[in-house]
């Protein structure tokens, strides 16, 4: 019998390469196939990833800081018997990456014996925690076996640590806890945004247009119309929310704006699946709503509060941050009244959301102080030009000052 090799997976379409954050299993240790073995940072997020297969983790060829390209073999798995033949550490992926261009990936001096994890035999059961909850406990010295999980399975996440570090402050407020250094994790985040933003800006057509909306309606449909949606559906209407189910219908009505260069051409992309994006300590996820313009408004609302708080404590899944044609970001709360978005490469539009604010606005022959809210449409002008592009802001904006569009199919 052969054991299995434990590779790298591209967990999204533009990944590369990977950096192992954790293994949560030791060498030595039993895993059960299914089961998360290691913590991966990839260009989208930190990840969980499971074993392959069942059995002993018999190496782990790549320790945590290690940086790998795409399909690399990373640990393997068999039975105990098959320990003596399996390569040391390190080796398999220097094999990996010798056929990559340029300069081969950046890891550790020394690829030691990888260092004890839970799960080894002897020591106490895993702990589910999720990557961001961990950092943040790491940081202020919260120790993670006296926290109860309140996320999926009993899972320890960011919530539960503050919950914690409240309780700490309200017994001792005089102690202040010590600034720690930012987690590596949180800046080989930053470097990927910023990586990808300057790719984003270098290799598209990128143009801004805005317009100011009326928000008057939006605001009453929300007043009376979101009670009884929460009644009904359990669901908290957003004017996010209002935004992205009117955005999904305008990529319906404007097929071309569904789309993204290819090569030497544009490709008109089939579904409509809507990004929003979550801003996160350290740095910015967009988890994917699938099929936005099929779904209503009550779906759209729960699917973005489950994928935003999700992603919030580091649980969503690599599918979920995958496949997006379309990105929605908003950055209203933050009382900005409108901004220049950045392509989410390879997408070809992003519609940037300003705060609502009450202001004068003319309205018939009249001046009334109505609450108003600027859209920002970035596009890139190979896949699109300026009046095709201006005609689908203008649909958002009409759909959103008649909000009641938004509750047919």
């Amino acid at each position: 019998m052969v054991a299995t090799e434990v590779i790298l997976p591209q967990l999204g379409l533009t990944q590369e390469e990977g950096t192992i954050v954790r293994w949560l299993v030791a060498e030595g240790a039993r895993v059960v196939k299914g089961e998360p073995l290691f913590e991966v940072m990839t260009d989208k997020a930190t990840v969980e990833v499971e074993a392959p297969a069942s059995g002993v983790l018999l190496r782990i060829l790549v320790p945590e800081g290690g940086t790998v390209p795409v399909a690399a073999p990373i640990a393997l798995i068999g039975e105990p018997e098959q320990a003596r033949s399996a390569p040391t550490a390190g080796a398999a992926p220097a094999d990996a990456a010798a056929g990559r261009t340029g300069p081969p990936p950046a890891r550790p001096a020394a690829a030691g014996p990888a260092p004890a994890a839970p799960g080894a035999a002897g020591a106490a059961p895993r702990i589910k925690i999720s990557p961001r909850a961990r950092a943040l406990a790491a940081s202020h010295g919260v120790d993670i076996r006296a926290l109860a999980g309140s996320g999926p399975g009993g899972r320890i996440i960011e919530r539960d640590v503050q919950q914690a570090l409240a309780a700490r402050a309200a017994i001792a407020p005089a102690a202040k806890p010590v600034a720690a250094a930012p987690p590596p994790v949180a800046s080989r985040m930053r470097a990927i945004i910023a990586r990808r933003m300057m790719e984003s800006v270098r290799t598209t057509a990128q143009l801004t247009l805005t317009t100011e909306v009326d928000m008057a309606e939006a605001v009453r449909l929300r007043d009376e119309v979101g009670p009884e949606l929460e009644r009904r559906e359990g669901v908290h209407l957003s004017y996010t929310d209002l935004v992205v189910r009117a955005t999904a219908i305008a990529l319906r009505e404007h097929p071309g704006m569904n789309a993204r260069w290819e090569g030497e051409g544009v490709r008109r992309l089939p579904e409509v699946h809507i990004g929003v994006a979550v801003a996160l300590d350290q740095g910015l996820l967009v988890p994917v709503v699938r099929h936005a313009d099929r779904a209503t408004l009550a779906q759209i609302s729960a699917a973005v509060r489950d994928l935003s708080g999700r992603a919030r404590a580091m649980a969503l899944r690599p599918d979920e941050m995958q496949g997006g044609t379309f990105t929605v970001t908003n950055l209203g709360m933050f009382d900005v009244d409108a901004f220049t978005p950045i392509l989410n490469s390879p997408e070809a539009a992003i519609l940037g959301v300003g705060r609502l604010h009450r202001k004068p606005l003319a309205v018939g022959d009249r001046v009334e102080i109505r609450p108003a809210m600027v859209l920002s449409l970035t596009f890139d002008h190979r896949v699109v030009d300026g009046a095709p592009a201006a005609q689908f802001l203008q649909r958002i904006k009409h759909l959103l000052e008649h909000p009641y569009l938004l509750l047919l199919p």
